[in-house]
This record gives C-alpha cells, structure tokens and sequence, in this order.
C-alpha cells in the first residue's frame, strides 16, 4: 500500500528546522512539493532553501529522509532553487510559533525595510509587546535575521527578516 500525500505533509509536519526548532519544514514553507512518481514507485520531496546558500539544507534533508525512512516511506528528496524561497511562503502558525518562541516574524517589506534602516516603532517586542524597539545589529543569529533590543524590558531579540 502506498502512502497517500496527506500522511506524507502530516509527517513532514514533524521536521523541525535546525535552526529555529519549533518551526517546521511546513511552518517554514520549504516544501515545495510532494508529488507520487508511479514509474519509480517512490515519493519525490522537492525542497527549496530559505536563501540559496543556506547551510541547513543538508540537515533537512537528512531529517526528512529519517522521518519518511522511518515510516517505511520509499521517497527521494530533491533541491529546488527557482523560484526563491519568500518569506511570503511561512505559514500563519508557522509565524505564531515564532513570535511565542521570542523571535518577531517577518512583517511587510515596508516595514522591513524602514526596520533595517534603524527605524524605532516598527518591530514589536515578542517578549514585553513593546513597539520601543531598536537595531542592534543588521544581522543576527543567523544571516536571515537581525538583532533587535526592547527599550522597555531591556531584552535582545531576533527578527527573521522579510525576503521576497
């Protein structure tokens, strides 16, 4: 019996990525696809990188290919590199999940954009809910994000930065 497409997306559900771990493969919206090859009688996983250099990919892909093996899924994980991954592609939950584990999700390139540039009042705290805000440096943990400081509570923070 082959595995339907839904038990596939439910297991992926269960990826985390390595660098944010409460987000998923799903949540990030870097599957790009899960399509039945009938001639190979596997399931092709098309994955796309959050930025074309991204050094977790191999991880995930790694990850991924434990979870389906695990399950007794015959599969075949495949890069995609077009079109480039947006953060437009995270889920909603994906970008609760990321605003409770104290990283601010990206916003609209507007906002992003005056945020990058230093402008206060644009990015809210996920700790305190303060729009008192300010960067402190353009890139933070990683190079998808910068560093921002609450004026309020005092405390660091990322913001995963919005790429379209």
């Amino acid at each position: 019996m082959v595995a339907s497409a839904d038990r596939i997306w439910s297991l992926l559900e269960a990826v985390s990525g390595p660098e944010v771990p409460v987000l998923s493969v799903i949540d990030l919206g870097i599957v790009r696809g899960v399509v039945w090859q009938a001639d190979e009688e596997q399931w092709l996983i098309q994955i796309t990188p959050t930025y074309s250099g991204c050094p977790a990919m191999d991880t995930l892909s790694a990850d991924i290919t434990m979870q389906l093996r695990t399950a007794g899924i015959p599969h075949r994980v495949e890069l995609v590199l077009s079109p480039a991954w947006t953060t437009d592609w995270m889920s909603e939950n994906g970008k609760r999940k990321l605003m409770e584990y104290g990283i601010h999700p990206p916003t609209d390139p507007t906002a992003d954009k005056r945020a990058l540039q230093g402008e206060r009042g644009v990015i809210k705290c996920p700790n305190c809910g303060s729009h008192e805000t300010e960067m402190v440096s353009a890139f933070g943990s990683t190079a998808c994000k910068a560093l921002f400081k609450c004026l309020d509570c005092l405390e660091p923070f990322d913001y995963f930065k919005c790429l379209r």
